[in-house]
């Protein structure tokens, strides 16, 4: 790992995730010629270095691996690239947008660059932020402070567990959770069914033997000064019943981490909570692109990190032509209820937008999603299936009429 410090750079990128590191190798493979990644962390590779299960790289290295090892392949490609990290280090500031204050255990010091990546991820709220009532007693986690605990400081765990959730990383707490030598007796989640994919759903019922209960809320958690009971709610019939555990899991519910994004002054889409960005990653600040699961939570690493390459290739190009990086007046594009996020919601032209991803916050069927634009309907396609907390994508050809100069762009799902 480096830890000289440039006085200038061509880019920083700020997070060494996937889609950090891969905008950082992809920018050096275009031929940039100073390419700096700040890491607060101590190691590189984000979140799957404490990510056991496999399944990673698939999209983008086209190979099968466990997380600690996409983590290490993805630092040891950035550093044969030529790409200096700096771990143990945090960017406090941006001043100016291109104008980096970092601070680390060897003070604080500035980077000129010319462009600025933010890849700084999301994280999952944690019990507080979901107001769930009860003792504050020890034994309550997110799935990634779980993982780390498990896996990078193997401290112990507890014994019996629940985990809030049933989307896809509530499946991968649940196998954390067996690792540590806890035994999950069930998954909660409030949605009439499941999230994720039915094999997975059908092992933990089958393999695991751990029980899903649907349409059912944690009301409350208990124990002091450990946690010794949940209190359980049925959401359609009131009925409540409390079952003992030490641990209890929460799960999904992402946020970016966008406090940097906030501080620089970029526009916050109120859906994704992230950076206002088209799809190139191009925010309302020039030379400040952004990429991966900062701009909409939550995809997986191997999809972050093609995303990141693909923003990469966009900021590769503005540099060698000397582009303004932004556009002073975009179209904003805004989700309407059951909607909750459209990503990209910024759009300069209708070839901004080549896909439209969004959430909703229900079980549908098919639908048709209508996009309008100054009281005039602009276009509309059909969507998949509607899950909640699983991203959708449908073609961007529903933003083929739209006047990138126009009043703001709302999508809505016909009834």
């Amino acid at each position: 790992m480096t830890t000289a410090l440039s006085t200038s750079a061509d880019v920083v990128v700020v997070g060494s995730g996937p889609a950090g590191l891969s905008a950082a190798i992809e920018l050096r493979k275009l031929g940039v010629t100073r390419v700096v990644v700040v890491e607060r962390e101590l190691a590189g590779g984000g979140v799957p270095r404490h990510s056991h299960h496999t399944g990673f790289a698939l999209r983008d290295l086209h190979r099968l691996m466990s997380g600690p090892r996409y983590a290490q392949e993805l630092v040891r490609r950035a550093e044969t690239a030529g790409v200096e990290l700096l771990v143990g280090t945090t960017v406090t500031d941006l001043r100016s947008n291109q104008l980096v204050q970092l601070s680390s255990r060897h003070g604080v010091a500035m980077i000129e660059a010319r462009a600025v990546i933010l890849a700084t991820g999301a994280r999952e709220r944690p019990r507080s932020a979901r107001l769930v009532p009860g003792d504050r007693g020890a034994g309550v986690f997110t799935t990634g402070q779980l993982q780390q605990w498990t896996y990078l400081k193997r401290l112990p765990v507890g014994s019996r567990a629940v985990v809030v959730g049933a989307e896809h990383v509530s499946f991968s707490a649940m196998v954390t959770l067996r690792h540590a030598g806890v035994r999950t007796i069930a998954l909660t989640t409030e949605l009439p069914r499941h999230q994720s994919a039915a094999v997975f759903a059908a092992a933990t019922r089958l393999l695991f033997r751990v029980p899903i209960l649907t349409s059912t809320r944690v009301a409350g958690v208990n124990g002091r000064p450990r946690v010794s009971e949940v209190t359980l709610e049925d959401v359609s019939s009131g009925r409540r019943w409390t079952e003992s555990v030490d641990t209890v899991v929460f799960t999904g519910d992402w946020i970016p981490d966008n406090e940097l994004a906030r501080r620089a002054g970029l526009d916050i889409d109120e859906g994704t909570l992230g950076p206002s960005s088209d799809r190139f990653g191009r925010t309302s600040s020039p030379s400040v692109y952004a990429a991966g699961n900062l701009l909409h939570p939550v995809e997986t690493a191997d999809v972050a990190a093609l995303r990141g390459r693909h923003v990469a290739r966009k900021v590769a190009r503005d540099l060698q032509v000397g582009a303004t990086l932004s556009d002073p007046d975009p179209a904003t594009v805004i989700a309407e209820a059951p909607l909750t996020w459209v990503w990209p919601n910024r759009m300069s032209s209708p070839l901004d937008v080549e896909s439209l991803f969004f959430r909703v916050g229900r079980f549908d069927a098919r639908r048709t999603l209508r996009a309008h634009q100054d009281g005039e309907l602009i276009g509309t396609v059909r969507t998949p299936a509607l899950v909640p907390n699983r991203s959708l994508r449908v073609s961007g050809g529903v933003f083929a009429n739209v006047n990138p100069r126009g009043g703001t762009i709302r999508l809505r799902l016909a009834e």
